[in-house]
């Protein structure tokens, strides 16, 4: 079923309307004909199952068949903190994060990032990095699109995690206490905020690790194996993703 992201305003007593893009897609390229089903997620955590009623000249009436009571989200919110990859990997990173569930994925510049994202074109790279989160989001059925943020230091990103955040874990090659790893999965449940750092090609530079456990970040090993940047991510968002739908 095709699944499409609106606001709550854009759902109104005679139907939800979708207007733009979306408009465009239903009406011309999935040519969806009056009485064919979508799914509408309205970023409020409601998944309405709709049927097309009309087209008019700017949008489309679907009308509400039913609403789904049963949400796709993660019961935590899990920000993620990229260190900035090379090439394409931060696009692949951030379709596959929010297949698995992710809130939020800040890009975060660090020591050891060869790829910058900054000057005038910082926007239009961001802007595009979050239509591949909302693609995936689609995709995936999630009942939110997450955000990607403007790019943060890793002193910023260090400063906000610890102030927002009731857990903040990272990745880290030289870990490797598997026992207290396990205790800082095990100590996530829902209804906390997590943030997940990640670190660019060749890691965090040991400065960088010891400032995050500095401000009380809590390291985990991903295994006696040396995980890529675009892997390491999954490994550990997979993790966190069973304990808090699996193990409870």
């Amino acid at each position: 079923m095709n699944h499409f992201f609106v606001s709550p305003a854009q759902v109104q007593p005679d139907g939800i309307h979708i207007s733009g893009p979306d408009y465009n897609h239903m009406k011309n390229v999935l040519r969806l004909k009056p009485g064919e089903e979508a799914a509408v997620s309205d970023g409020s955590g409601h998944r309405y199952i709709c049927a097309v009623e009309v087209y008019t000249e700017a949008e489309a009436i679907l009308k509400i068949v039913d609403i789904e009571g049963k949400s796709a989200e993660l019961p935590a919110e899990i920000l993620l903190f990229q260190g900035i990859p090379k090439g394409d990997k931060l696009e692949f990173i951030i379709q596959k994060a929010v297949e698995l569930g992710v809130s939020r994925i800040i890009p975060t510049a660090m020591k050891r990032c060869v790829a910058r994202i900054e000057g005038s074109k910082a926007p239009q790279k961001i802007q595009r990095l979050q239509k591949i989160a909302e693609a995936a989001a689609k995709q995936s059925g999630r009942d939110l699109v997450p955000e990607v943020s403007a790019v943060m230091s890793l002193k910023e990103a260090v400063k906000y995690a610890s102030e927002t955040c009731d857990t903040v874990i990272f990745a880290y090659e030289k870990a490797e206490d598997g026992s207290e790893t396990r205790r800082v999965i095990e100590n996530l449940s829902p209804g906390q905020r997590i943030a997940v750092m990640i670190g660019p090609e060749g890691g965090f530079d040991d400065r960088e690790a010891e400032e995050l456990q500095n401000a009380g970040a809590k390291i985990v090993t991903l295994g006696k194996r040396i995980l890529r940047t675009e892997t390491a991510p999954l490994y550990i968002l997979s993790v966190i993703g069973y304990r808090l739908e699996l193990c409870e």
